[in-house]
Parts: C-alpha cells; sequence; structure tokens
C-alpha cells in the first residue's frame, strides 16, 4: 500500500461552460486540520531579527572574504548579530532623517554581501518598502523600476553606481537619495547634485542618525502591521516590462514559519550553529526567503565573492552546513563528482558502485539517509562531501526541475538531505517541496507546504486533463502565502488570480504519494508547420540529459517541420573527443568543427530516441556555442530560466542557417 503525504479537502470540479474542469483540493498531510497562519502576536520580519539578536548577541552574522595583500581572497571576516543590528538601526534613522517615511519605496541594488541585507532589516525597522533592483538587469529595467515603484532612495553597489547615475535624468522626480554600499567619488557626487540628488558613501550616511541618548542609539521604530507591504520584487520575466509583485509582512513571515515547521518536522530544525552560503541573488525570493529563515534561526551567513570562478573556492573556505542552489549548479557539481570518480581508475570506480548501490537499495527501502550506510558514508562518500567543504547538512534545490538522475545521486553520496522545490515570486517563494528521506519524491518537487493548497485544472487545448487517471493540468494555488497583486497592474492580476485561485501557468502530474511533477509550460508551446504540437520544455529536459551539453535552447515554428537549437556543449567532454579523434583541440575551434557538430547532434538524437521522443521532436541541426547563455547578454533569467524571445533575438542568424541546413540534410 502506498504512502500519500497529502489530503484531499475539497472535491473535483466539473467543466461548467468556459471554465475547464479542476481536480480535488489538496493540502499537506502536515496542514491536515487547517493551513498554518501567523500569530496573532506577529507583524514584521523586524522581529525574526531583534529576536535572534537578543538570543544570540555575539554570534557572527554576516560574513565576507578579504582582499589580502597578494589580491588574493583571505579568510571570512564576521560581524556579529549585535553589530549588525545597530547598523541596521544606524542606516533606518538616517533615512528617516532623509524625509524617507514607513510605506515609502527604498531600491537596493547589488550583488549579495552584508550591506544588502543590513539595508534590508533598515527597511523592515522603519515600515518602510523594500523594492530589489535586480544586479542582473540593465540600466533600462532599473529606470523602468524605479519610477513605476517611485523609488525615493536607493543602496547601490559601489561598481553598479554608474548604471544607477546613469538613468538619474529619467528618473530624478522619485530618487532623491542615493547611497553606496562603500565609497563614492567627488564626480560621482557633483553629477548627482547636479540632477538635485543627495549621494553618499555608506559611511557617511550611517552617521546622520538623529536619534543617539548619551552615545548610544535610542529610537522609537514605527508601529509595522502585518497587512503593511515588506518588498514590492519585479520579476525578471521572459517578455515584457518586469511586474512588480507585492508581498506583504504576513506573507514573508509565514512562508518563513512553513520552511521552519517543515525542516523541524522532516530533518534537523537549524540553529545558531548552522552556516548559509548566500550566492543566489538576494533580488529574487528565494535566496531572500531562506537568508530570513536562517536570520530567524540565529545562524551565520557567508557571502560568496561575487565572481562564478571562485565559487567553489568560497564553498571550500566556508564550509557551510546548508547549502541552496539551482539544478544548473547541481548540475556541474555532479559533473564534477561523476568525472573525478571516473578517472580514478577502474578499483576505486567498482568500489563506489558497489556503496552506491548498496545505499541506494537501504534508502528505498525506507532507512534515513544518515542510517542507510554510516561505515560508506565515512569510508567512500566523504570524499564526495567533501565537494561542498565537508559539512553540508542541507540541500535545497528550486528554480526549475533538477534532472531526476542528479537528484539521486546526490541523495545517495552527499551524505545530506535534499529536497527539491517549486515556487515562484507569486508565491512568496516555495510553495511546494519534497520532503527528507521519501524516495518516492526523487524527481517530484513534493507536495504544498503548510501554507497552500493547491489543484490542477485541465488544459484541453494541450490535451491535459485534471480528472484523468493520471491528473495533468495547470497548477493552482490559494492560502497565506500568495502575493497581493502585481502593483498598479490589476488587469494583470485579474489574469492570473480568478475565483481566489492563483493560476501559475506551469503544468503539473500528480503522482500517488500525492507529490507534483512539473511537466511542461502552458505557454511554452507551438505547433510545426505540420500541424504537430510541440512542448519545447519537455524536450529540452530530454535533451538535457546527454552527457555531451551543458545547456539548449530548442526552437521550431509554425512555418518549419523540423526543430533546431544552440547547445552549450561541456568543455571537457568536447575536448575529450577532440583528443580521440585527431581534431584541434581548443573549445572554441572544437564548436566551429563540422565533425564536433555532427557528433554532438547524433549524441543528442540518441538520448531522445532512448527516453522515446517522436521523430518530429528529433533535431535536424545544431549550433556550438562556446559560451554559456548568460544575463549580461540577457539570454537567461537571474534564475537562469530561457528568455526565448531574446534568444532567437540573439541568434537570430544562426537559427536561419540552421534551417538551411537541415532542409539540405537527409531525412
Amino acid at each position: 500500500m502506498s504512502v500519500t503525504y497529502t489530503v484531499k479537502v475539497e472535491d473535483s470540479r466539473p467543466e461548467s461552460g468556459k471554465k475547464p474542469s479542476a481536480g480535488p483540493v489538496y493540502r499537506c498531510i502536515y496542514a491536515k486540520y487547517g493551513l498554518l497562519d501567523l500569530p496573532d502576536r506577529m507583524h514584521s520580519p523586524w522581529e525574526f531579527f531583534s529576536e535572534s539578536v537578543k538570543r544570540n548577541p555575539n554570534n557572527r552574522m554576516l560574513g565576507r572574504r578579504q582582499t589580502t595583500d597578494s589580491k588574493q581572497a583571505g579568510p571570512y571576516v564576521w560581524i556579529t548579530y549585535q553589530e549588525a543590528y545597530d547598523a541596521a538601526l544606524r542606516i533606518g534613522s538616517a533615512m528617516r532623517n532623509q524625509g524617507v517615511n514607513p510605506g515609502d519605496r527604498c531600491g537596493i541594488y547589488g550583488s549579495n554581501c552584508p550591506e544588502w541585507i543590513i539595508a534590508m532589516e533598515a527597511c523592515n525597522c522603519q515600515a518602510v518598502t523594500y523594492v530589489p533592483l535586480y544586479d542582473t538587469l540593465g540600466a533600462n529595467a532599473v529606470e523602468f523600476i524605479v519610477n513605476h515603484a517611485e523609488v525615493a532612495i536607493a543602496f547601490v553597489q559601489e561598481n553598479k553606481l554608474p548604471a544607477i547615475l546613469s538613468c538619474l535624468p529619467a528618473c530624478c522626480s522619485y530618487l532623491k537619495t542615493i547611497v553606496s554600499f562603500a565609497n563614492v567619488s567627488s564626480i560621482q557626487k557633483k553629477e548627482a547634485e547636479e540632477l538635485g540628488v543627495s549621494l553618499f558613501s555608506w559611511k557617511e550616511f550611517s552617521e546622520l542618525v538623529a536619534c543617539f541618548n548619551n552615545g548610544s542609539l535610542d529610537c522609537e521604530l514605527p508601529q509595522k502591521q502585518k497587512t503593511d507591504i515588506c518588498t514590492i520584487m519585479y520579476t525578471s520575466g521572459t517578455t515584457g516590462e518586469p511586474k512588480g509583485v507585492i508581498l506583504t509582512n504576513k506573507a514573508i513571515m509565514t512562508e518563513v514559519l512553513s520552511i521552519d515547521q517543515l525542516i523541524e518536522i522532516t530533518d534537523k530544525a537549524c540553529s545558531e550553529e548552522d552556516t548559509y552560503f548566500s550566492f543566489l541573488p538576494l533580488a529574487h525570493v528565494y535566496d531572500q526567503i531562506m537568508e530570513t529563515y536562517f536570520i530567524k534561526r540565529g545562524s551565520s551567513i557567508g557571502f560568496w565573492q561575487g565572481d562564478v570562478r571562485y565559487l567553489m573556492d568560497d564553498v571550500q573556505e566556508l564550509k557551510p552546513t546548508a547549502f541552496c542552489a539551482v539544478p544548473r549548479v547541481y548540475d556541474r557539481i555532479y559533473t564534477g563528482i561523476v568525472n573525478k570518480i571516473a578517472s580514478g581508475g577502474l578499483i576505486r570506480n567498482k568500489l563506489f558502485q558497489y556503496a552506491y548501490n548498496y545505499k541506494l537499495r537501504n534508502i528505498e527501502n525506507g532507512f534515513p539517509q544518515d542510517k542507510a550506510s554510516p561505515l560508506l558514508d565515512k569510508l567512500v562518500f566523504d570524499k564526495v562531501r567533501q565537494a561542498l567543504g565537508g559539512k553540508v547538512r542541507l540541500m535545497l534545490s528550486g528554480a526549475a526541475p533538477l534532472p531526476r538522475h542528479v537528484e539521486e545521486f546526490l541523495r545517495v553520496s552527499c551524505c545530506s538531505n535534499l529536497s527539491q522545490g517549486y515556487g515562484l515570486t507569486e508565491s512568496c517563494g516555495g510553495c511546494f517541496t519534497s520532503l527528507a528521506n521519501v524516495m518516492s519524491m526523487i524527481g517530484t518537487v513534493g507536495v504544498p507546504i503548510t501554507t497552500i493548497e493547491a489543484r490542477l485544472e485541465s488544459v484541453p487545448e494541450m490535451g491535459y486533463d485534471a480528472l484523468s487517471s493520471v491528473p495533468r493540468g495547470e497548477i493552482c494555488l490559494r492560502g497565506n502565502t500568495l502575493f497581493s497583486g502585481y502593483y498598479k497592474r490589476q488587469d494583470l492580476t485579474d489574469e492570473v488570480v480568478i475565483d481566489g485561485w492563483f493560476h501559475t501557468g506551469d503544468i503539473g502530474e500528480l503522482q500517488s504519494d500525492g507529490s507534483m511533477k512539473i511537466i511542461d509550460r502552458k505557454k511554452n508551446i507551438f505547433k510545426l508547420s505540420q500541424g504537430e504540437y510541440v512542448a519545447v520544455e519537455n524536450i529540452e529536459n530530454t535533451y538535457s540529459r546527454c552527457p555531451l551539453i551543458a545547456s539548449i535552447w530548442v526552437y521550431g515554428n509554425s512555418f518549419e517541420s523540423f526543430l533546431v537549437a544552440v547547445v552549450v556543449p561541456e568543455r571537457k567532454a568536447l575536448e575529450d573527443w577532440g583528443k580521440e579523434n585527431g581534431e584541434a583541440t581548443d573549445f572554441k575551434s572544437l564548436c566551429e568543427n563540422p565533425k564536433a557538430r555532427k557528433y554532438i547532434l547524433n549524441e543528442l538524437n540518441s538520448t531522445g530516441q532512448t527516453h522515446h521522443l517522436r521523430g518530429f521532436e528529433l533535431l535536424k541541426a545544431v549550433y556550438l556555442e562556446p559560451n554559456p547563455f548568460d544575463m549580461e547578454r540577457d539570454l537567461v533569467s537571474p534564475t537562469f530560466k530561457l528568455k526565448r524571445p531574446q534568444l532567437l533575438k540573439y541568434y537570430k542568424d544562426r537559427i536561419d542557417e540552421l534551417y538551411s541546413e537541415g532542409k539540405g540534410a537527409k531525412v
């Protein structure tokens, strides 16, 4: 008898007029008797922070690596909870001194660092709404957000000052104060002042405190309400202008309490002994919610240097106990570990495979991860664990589906629980999560968190039926951690919130244990010229299982009868092929090599056939791109989702060439 981890709280709904049918409403088994809600005594995330300060004032809170005399990154240097608290009070008081009042909007623009968190907490303490400005968006988007949200003050990373100053002429009617995370030049000050904007260094602004009493801070903080807007978080989107997602204090706090509850029930609650590695963008809800959770628990947060080349070096130095990432990062970790094992020789390879199969079998038979093979963990898997510093005990994945084989491998070999989740900015981060030690949830995003109810709604035009024996349809949500609408865009809000249900646009498949599997995106579907519908994300996920590629963008349209793709190959795999086949071995030349292109194309189609792609879903031609799809060229969102219109614009000439080539190829 299979175990289910959800409970049905409402029956299905038949098709009625223009409304499609919808499946039953489900909750997490841990919310069987009611959804988690915010206690009456709680009003603002500031309370999470201030309570942690009272409990552990001297615990290290925010850390970053300092550059040594030899220009190398040194050890982490920390500020305590008390020091961060005092800094937030100072910055908050200075904001009030500059005429920023409760309910006003404050921008935060830059990479993850202590100043980002201190600015956020300064806003929380003064009931000011903070508006993250994406570190990876260009000046035009920053200008749009500043004007749309009517941002009065902005905290800006030093190297982002030129970008914010360049858009000042178009947004200085609202933006009157800019504060650098570090220093400012006299030229920059003059440039801002000429437009009527005050520009301060972090130190200068901290000294504008208005509430000193005998040398210490003595501020009366404004009252806060759980209905106050905590943040307006603009989604980068894959098309059109950014949308401002309104998240209240209640939504943020209830989301954090649900994470707290689920980790405590299914794993081990985090504490001041834990250290979190911060590298996912704080401007995105995923990392911001997680950092707020670790602040609530009094844990330490260590920041990366901001350069992906040194990411793993930062991990080795910090030795975190908690690690949150997106599938692309986990996939690279997996590839690195597998390659290292493969190069260790036949005997080591056989030993690892034996240990892996033994532990996997025990986990599948119900043993918790840490009790499935303690001896083999020490003898074999501890070396794998060292890839993430050696202390990680909690791993979370979100933002996109994690390939099943990667999830299984990491669950077995990293000596750590790994939970895959699913969420959106509109759901205040995670709304589904897989549960620790429940192996049936591998390849799924788990069950609804304890604040949310979920159902599937049929999508007839795509052939998805929420009432079939294997229910499939659009994931719809309602509950206590949903957004309060799009800022100044009631029209867009009404498009996605219908009868109290938020329509996510993602297609899910309900599993027998109550977990959800993301299988498609409602809008990422197009028709080929012969009339066949193509669900492109499904196809990309299949091709991504080919070990020769790092990423892929598949393209087709209704004027063509076949698919083509732009592929970023795995560097080492392609270079190894070059050596074995007597070809030039530098990566760029290999990407231009027709033989290499044919080799990758054949391997991709072989992967497709192995996983039962239909004939029209196979590829006719590929272009090999030596550079990863990146945010600098606006090809992916900050959560690494493909931005399809931008990809088409960037690769238009290549796509035309691929179609010419494909039409000349033998079928």
